[in-house]
């Protein structure tokens, strides 16, 4: 069995087992909507965007880039469990690739991420937010958040494999929560301290959530530094680089598993 073939099938194992336990997307997507909500219209009113424009607009795309980055819970746990319960190790015993596991779980994952990034951008546009952008544009924006989410899934299944114990959640969110907010999903880099503005601004997430914007013709809080004229390429290369480096030390982990 060739390892694409193998990776499929794994990715509708991994797919079912979403359909027969649909409660954490649901719960994820729940908590990205209140997150939204909280900030859009709670917080919205007494943050204003440099360069101009609504805060609810600037958000979105952020929200929608920060959501690609809080998948990664998932993913590691997902892969821990499968590895502490030996699933992983009946894996490993079949005639497959070895980077069939994996890929299984990408392409399940990042189809879960494709229907919920469908469904927030209807959200977003129920509760008032336009696009004003041209097809193409639009397409380039969901292709960009859905790389970052593409990288950081190897990032994810990295921490499950390495982080096998019942820390593995909190070692993980201690990851995720100061990278995702340390970024300008959420306010404008040019509204932090100078130092933690340039942090923000070469933030992985950053250049995401102002491609996006960009894209989706949404005020993008950016009005000098290097996300003015290159968050697109940015965009493009900061996933590409932790998908090398994640990719090539998932691949190491997966072969020193150990049940």
């Amino acid at each position: 069995m060739t390892t694409l073939r193998a990776g499929w099938i794994i990715t509708q194992r991994d797919l079912a087992h979403w359909a027969r336990q649909p409660w954490t997307p649901i719960f994820n997507l729940l908590f990205t909507i209140m997150l939204l909500l909280v900030f859009g219209f709670l917080f919205g009113g007494a943050i204003t965007v440099p360069g101009g424009g609504d805060y609810l607009a600037f958000l979105l795309p952020g929200m929608l880039a920060l959501t690609m980055m809080f998948g990664v819970e998932a993913t590691s746990i997902a892969m821990a469990q499968d590895a502490r319960k030996g699933i992983t190790d009946r894996f490993r015993s079949m005639p497959i690739g070895g980077a069939a596991v994996s890929l299984g779980r990408v392409g399940a994952d990042l189809s879960n991420s494709a229907v919920e990034l469908l469904v927030l951008i209807c959200g977003g546009l129920a509760v008032g937010w336009r696009i004003d952008a041209d097809p193409a544009a639009v397409a380039l924006a969901v292709a960009l958040l859905l790389w970052l989410r593409f990288a950081v899934l190897w990032l994810g299944i990295y921490l499950g494999l390495l982080l096998r114990g019942e820390g593995a959640t909190m070692a993980v969110q201690v990851l995720v929560w100061p990278v995702g907010f340390l970024s300008t999903a959420i306010v404008s880099a040019q509204t932090m301290p100078g130092w933690l503005g340039t942090i923000a601004a070469w933030n992985p997430l950053s250049a995401t959530a102002t491609a996006a914007r960009q894209l989706f013709g949404s005020p993008t809080g950016v009005t000098d530094g290097p996300l003015v004229n290159g968050a697109v390429w940015l965009a493009i290369g900061w996933p590409l680089l932790i998908t090398a480096i994640f990719a090539l030390l998932a691949a190491r982990a997966y072969r020193k598993l150990r049940t």
